[in-house]
Order: structure tokens, then C-alpha cells, then sequence
């Protein structure tokens, strides 16, 4: 599935990505608290105390945080 490994990378170059799931629900993910599993393409968030399996198919976009960035 492109958006496993797209976020999977993604994550690993910047350290930090937001996810929107295709229930609206927003999550950013950062490198320390997060893992994939290739077998099943889940991302594995450990949010402390409770732990978030998400399907990587559930995604429907996702987008890093830049500095200065603006929409003009």
C-alpha cells in the first residue's frame, strides 16, 4: 500500500506527520512514540497511556508542519 510506506518515510525524514483518517479524525505522529508493522501495514501509535493500531488503508491524507510556510 503507497500511503504505509509514504508515511512510513515521511515520518522517518522529518520526525513529526499528521494524519487525517477518513473519519475526520486528525493524529500527528511523531518518530519516538510510533512504529509499523510491515505484516499487517498498521501504524502502531503509543500514546502513554494507550496504545492506537491503525490501519495505514484508513489514511486519507496526511501532511507534515513547516516553519515560515504560508498559503498566500
Amino acid at each position: 500500500m503507497a500511503n504505509y510506506e509514504n508515511i512510513k518515510k515521511c515520518l522517518d525524514e522529518s520526525g513529526e506527520v499528521m494524519i487525517r483518517l477518513d473519519n475526520n479524525e486528525s493524529i500527528e505522529l511523531h518518530k519516538h512514540n510510533v512504529k509499523f508493522d510491515d505484516a499487517s501495514q498498521e501504524i502502531i501509535i503509543d500514546a502513554g497511556t494507550e496504545t492506537y493500531w491503525i490501519g495505514a488503508d484508513k489514511v486519507s491524507y496526511y501532511w507534515i508542519h513547516k516553519e515560515g510556510f504560508s498559503k498566500e
